[in-house]
């Protein structure tokens, strides 16, 4: 085997609560209707790399249900495989104490595939990534690690780990979330942070997180330990510029190295925001590299009138399948599945996700509403602060969530448009 994906998706996403109340984060819808791990899963699909173990830990019910529901891969050959792997404490009574440490303790399904490569990549991050020339990269440069990188603002740098590196763009320094981030020779207001994903050397990877296990003082997590140490070895490790990557085909607008970490409820929002416009930034529609998810056969969305003669319109807006909007208008919006939107309805910059139900005369703008929510008749969401905040959850932006509830409002039961 060439390479060997393996993707941590074991956080808890305490930044994401309360869309992570019930789900990992990896497991958060976003764009009307995938989760936030089927962008990494498709970048490796679309890249060649079959063989993927998704490693879980924290809330992983709906995780796994949604990979062996959209991820399961035909028996064309024995190394095409994406396999949830819970945390199975095989090395010990602890669950994973960090990254390096979720691949330590499975050390065994790395040791029994026997990979040329294995690429270590996080599943919580938003972009299009061609696998393949990150591979290319690494053997043009000799490398025994290679980290996918981009520069940020220097100002927002100290929420990642950041890299220095010299003129070959060989890493000769790296630190985790560093107060004062160090900026890019050449470009001052900049700085080099790691992505999150990490093609290594085989044998190099199972002697690093092999030596790191028993140390007490570590964190056991590849940004805080694992590289800086690597580094101070002066081991080959490489930076590689993700601006460098090409996917197939750009459509009008979209942006070539759009990357986005949607850790926090801001984050989350902003990206999906972002798919809203014409010609988006990240466009979901560019077949060239598309994204994969569960396909549950649900009927086309529908936009009808009321009884009434109203109009039922999504402007600016995504609007998943199943759905149906009824006398209403929905602007600049992201729908989920099986959405029911009533008359008299204005829905403004929200992310509504599946099986929502919106009553008649309701206003709804600048929140997030997570699955199987019921919003009664006449309900007025983002317009009074103090309200919103007795009743949702507010984040310091402002913008309201209300979290996923389980489906106890039959349809049936909710009055017609």
């Amino acid at each position: 085997m060439e390479v060997l994906g393996v993707i941590m998706a074991g956080g808890r996403g305490e930044r994401l609560f309360p869309l992570t109340r019930d789900r990992a984060k990896a497991a958060v819808p976003f764009g009307g209707k995938y989760r936030i791990i089927d962008f990494v899963l498709s970048n490796f699909v679309n890249s060649g790399i079959y063989s993927i173990y998704v490693l879980t830990q924290f809330k992983a019910q709906s995780l796994v249900e949604h990979l062996q529901e959209g991820w399961q891969v035909h028996n064309v050959s024995r190394n095409h495989f994406v396999i949830p792997v819970p945390a199975q404490m095989r090395t010990g009574e602890d669950w994973y104490r960090g990254t390096a440490d979720a691949v330590y303790q499975n050390l065994h399904l790395i040791k029994r595939a026997h990979p040329r490569f294995v690429a270590v990549f996080g599943a919580d991050h938003i972009y299009k990534m061609n696998i393949r020339q990150m591979i290319e990269y690494h053997l043009r440069k000799g490398a025994e690690v290679t980290v996918a990188a981009l520069p940020v603002k220097i100002e927002e740098a100290s929420q990642y780990g950041v890299m220095e590196v010299d003129d070959d763009w060989r890493l000769v320094g790296f630190e985790e979330k560093p107060a004062e981030p160090k900026s890019i020779p050449a470009e001052p207001d900049q700085a080099l942070v790691s992505m999150g994903n990490y093609l290594f050397e085989t044998e190099l990877l199972l002697r690093a997180v092999e030596e790191d296990a028993p140390d007490v003082q570590s964190a056991h997590d590849f940004g805080r330990d694992i590289l800086p140490r690597l580094v101070k070895e002066r081991k080959k490790v490489h930076a590689y510029d993700f601006r460098t990557n090409r996917i197939q085909t750009l459509l009008k607008g979209e942006e070539q190295s759009y990357w986005r970490d949607v850790g926090t409820i801001e984050a989350y929002y902003e990206a999906s925001m972002d798919l809203r416009a014409i010609n988006p930034g990240f466009n979901l529609y560019n077949r060239s590299w598309p994204i994969s998810t569960v396909s549950y056969g649900d009927p086309p969305a529908k936009f009808v009138f009321d009884e009434e003669g109203r109009r039922g319109m999504a402007l600016n807006s995504i609007v998943a399948e199943g759905s149906i909007i009824s006398g209403s208008l929905v602007r600049g919006s992201v729908i989920g599945q099986n959405v029911r939107i009533h008359s008299y309805c204005l829905v403004e910059d929200t992310v509504i996700m599946d099986r929502v139900v919106v009553g008649r005369g309701c206003r709804i703008r600048r929140a997030i509403i997570d699955k199987n929510v019921y919003v009664p008749p006449g309900t007025e969401i983002g317009y009074n602060t103090e309200k919103d905040r007795e009743r949702y959850y507010l984040a310091d932006t402002g913008i309201v969530v209300i979290p996923r509830e389980e489906p106890n409002v039959p349809w049936s039961l909710i009055p017609s448009s």
